[in-house]
């Protein structure tokens, strides 16, 4: 495990316990980070330059106290997990230290890691979205995360509730990989449901953080954490959004990143589409399948093979034109009886003077070939 800066060659393991103290001082950003080891030399050097070398520097009050008196104990507990198997610690500058992360204009001064480093250099798209979507969001998050990944892209998330989750699931279920961005330190897994999920995550991906063991969730941390979610990765695609949430800043953050962002539209009637709608207006790109996202990707990527082997990739919504079997009449006319809104059996019952019984063995059967999806509410939706 390397710890170089730019400027400087890898320090001695003797001193690492110097950069992660220098990364726990407080009012410390990563810009100012990486500002006082080229100014400076090392964080070693750091930790002894004089007060007024500090000030001039941009040093807080507060963070100059630290460094007189570091919290040395805690540091020995980071070292403590970090000898701890399948821990390690990415420093900026590190030939490690994934390239597409390092070009962005405040990339982490540090990255504690739990897995295989290698992916963090893999291509990556990330997939983000709503922690409380609809049931057809989730199944188009796991749908274009497995088919995507089988062909060599990595799925990159957040490991939230809801579209992130369903990503990072997806891409398990598809044989690919996936890494989660985590907004805690890596010794605790937020939310506590997907703790099983993040040891499978580990097993055939990677953790990453740039927050140190101990570190909860706080709000502050998540903004931080979107910005190398897609700084990680070479695009990112939204499930679904509502106006007013933080897969749109990862967005934002994306396209300030230079990075491309794609997004799913749905009803105009959905909450959850509207940041979607809104994204799209603003130049991202609409995408109906995972072959739209790999058409805008074919510049950057150099793997758009399906994986070894020669299988096709895993059938599923986003890029699958056959049906188990076409509908009949009777049932082709209650699809267009439905429309593309969220719709309730009575409704149809009304609309197609059929009796509820009947409308709801139809739906039941549109239901298992993939026609329509049921919500809460008994209410369903046309999906094609």
């Amino acid at each position: 495990m390397g710890t170089q800066t730019d400027t400087q060659s890898a320090p001695a393991r003797a001193d690492l316990h110097y950069w992660l103290a220098l990364h726990r001082a407080p009012e410390i950003s990563a810009r100012r980070y990486r500002a006082l080891i080229d100014e400076f030399g090392s964080p070693a050097a750091v930790f002894d330059a004089s007060h007024e070398k500090l000030r001039r520097n941009g040093v807080s009050a507060l963070a100059i106290d630290y460094l007189k008196k570091p919290d040395w104990p805690t540091v020995e507990k980071d070292l403590l997990w970090l000898r701890e198997p399948g821990n390690q610690l990415l420093c900026y500058g590190d030939p490690s230290y994934p390239m597409r992360l390092a070009e962005i204009s405040d990339p982490p001064a540090l990255l504690f890691t739990h897995g295989d480093q290698d992916y963090l250099s893999q291509p990556q798209l990330a997939i983000v979205g709503s922690r409380n979507p609809t049931r057809d969001g989730q199944e188009l998050a796991r749908e274009f995360a497995s088919y995507l990944v089988s062909y060599g892209l990595t799925i990159t998330s957040g490991l939230a509730s809801g579209i992130d989750g369903a990503a990072h699931q997806g891409a398990l279920d598809g044989g690919g990989t996936t890494i989660a961005v985590m907004g805690t330190g890596l010794d605790r897994v937020y939310p506590s449901r997907h703790r099983k999920l993040a040891h499978q995550i580990a097993e055939n991906g990677v953790l990453v953080s740039e927050f140190p063991p101990g570190t909860a969730p706080t709000p502050s941390n998540f903004p931080r954490r979107n910005r190398i979610i897609s700084g990680l990765s070479v695009g990112t695609l939204v499930v679904e959004a509502a106006l007013r949430s933080g897969s749109l800043i990862t967005a934002r953050i994306a396209l300030e990143q230079g990075r491309e962002v794609f997004a799913i539209p749905g009803s105009i009637h959905n909450p959850l589409t509207r940041g979607c709608h809104a994204l799209i207006r603003q130049g991202a790109k609409l995408v109906e399948t995972g072959e739209h996202v790999l058409e805008e990707l074919a510049g950057v990527l150099t793997r758009l093979e399906p994986h070894p082997g020669g299988d096709s990739p895993p059938e599923n919504r986003c890029n699958r034109t056959a049906t188990p079997g076409k509908p009949g009449e009777d049932y082709l006319q209650l699809l267009d009886l439905m429309g593309y809104h969220s719709v309730s059996v009575d409704q149809l019952v009304q609309r197609s003077g059929l009796t509820p019984q009947e409308v709801s063995s139809m739906l039941l059967v549109l239901e298992l070939d993939d026609y329509v999806v049921s919500s809460a509410g008994g209410r369903y939706t046309r999906t094609r």
